[in-house]
């Protein structure tokens, strides 16, 4: 096989976990000019002494111990925020299942300690089970994650946790069947609820004049469950006709329930959690766009469409990673439809 140019792979392989590439193209860059930079930081990093771990240290000294990877582009569904009505061009070559867990091995030999499988849809992957059975060998690995939309998870469910997953998050936006059917273009509401798994997180996207009247629902969920449900601001992807007013959702919860108990943050968190005195589960709120946290980011995103095993060894793989990381921008820019990044 003849290896593409390293410039291309650099470009093609990592994203943060919001699918903004972390190595934009460079105008007029030739593949000798990056292959050049990545040779200068490699050199750097021997003669200093620093652990590889530096090569998941990007420039603003955010560490990455958290791997997200995109497996299909695909989705059974077509949630409205997620990708517009007409679809969106998916990429005729995605990365295989051994390119999948040769990225893995490399990633957590080098500490990421969680690794979460996303899509598209995760598990429409004919082989997520033997991939996730692969993920649990390998040692240092704490946590395997899938983010689903839940209608295959019933069925596939007992043989994921045989074969190692640990996490579960569904994407659930609405607890009203008709409503439900509306916002992912689909049936299926009933294989998402009929299981009542417990524990899980329930992702909700909070959209105004859609389901933002469920806040006080969803909430009240967590009373005899032990759910974490995660609502999540709206944010905008190309295609999603995305216009920001802010949403004053910790308040309206407030209201409700004023003696709200504020729970203690990560480090790395993404949400601020929140839990209701005597309720079994809690609530958290993801307000990225009015709140971001990008500056405690420790996720890194390896997208479906890339071909970074195109006759790169290993080793060509450490630099590409080390070289990319090292560019990954202190927040957010523009982002591609839900569906190519992973939700």
């Amino acid at each position: 096989t003849v290896a593409r140019p390293l410039s291309w792979m650099l470009r093609r392989l990592l994203s943060c976990s919001s699918g903004v590439p972390v190595m934009p193209p460079r105008p007029g860059e030739s593949p000798q000019a990056a292959s050049e930079e990545v040779s200068r930081r490699m050199q750097f990093l021997r003669e200093h002494e620093v652990p590889f771990y530096a090569f998941l240290t990007d420039s603003f000294s955010r560490q990455h111990s958290y791997l997200r990877v995109s497996l299909p582009e695909k989705c059974n569904l077509r949630c409205q925020y997620c990708m517009s009505e007409e679809g969106v061009p998916l990429t005729p070559k995605m990365l295989t299942t051994k390119e999948i867990l040769t990225l893995a091995w490399l990633f957590v030999k080098k500490d990421v300690e969680k690794i979460r499988l996303t899509g598209g849809e995760p598990l429409i992957q004919p082989d997520v089970v033997d991939i996730v059975a692969q993920l649990q060998r390998l040692e240092g690995l704490r946590t395997i994650g899938v983010t689903t939309n839940g209608i295959n998870l019933a069925r596939l469910l007992p043989q994921l946790q045989k074969a190692g997953l640990s996490a579960i998050n569904i994407s659930l936006d609405t607890l009203v069947p008709a409503k439900f059917e509306f916002i992912v273009r689909r049936k299926g509401f009933h294989k998402v609820m009929e299981p009542g798994y417990n524990p899980v997180k329930v992702n909700c996207v909070v959209m105004r004049g859609l389901n933002k009247d469920e806040l006080l629902d969803f909430a009240a969920s967590t009373k005899g469950l032990r759910l974490d449900v995660r609502f999540i601001e709206y944010m905008p992807f190309d295609g999603n006709k995305w216009n920001f007013k802010k949403m004053e959702m910790l308040e309206t919860v407030w209201q409700q329930w004023p003696e709200l108990e504020k729970l203690p943050e990560e480090e790395s968190r993404t949400a601020k959690a929140f839990k209701i005195p005597g309720f079994q589960g809690q609530i958290s709120f993801n307000t990225s766009m009015s709140e971001g946290f990008c500056g405690s980011c420790n996720r890194l995103q390896i997208t479906a469409d890339g071909e970074p095993q195109a006759g790169a060894s290993k080793q060509e793989l450490l630099r590409i990673i080390g070289a990319a990381v090292g560019r990954k921008k202190r927040q957010h820019m523009k982002n591609r439809p839900m569906i190519l990044i992973g939700g």
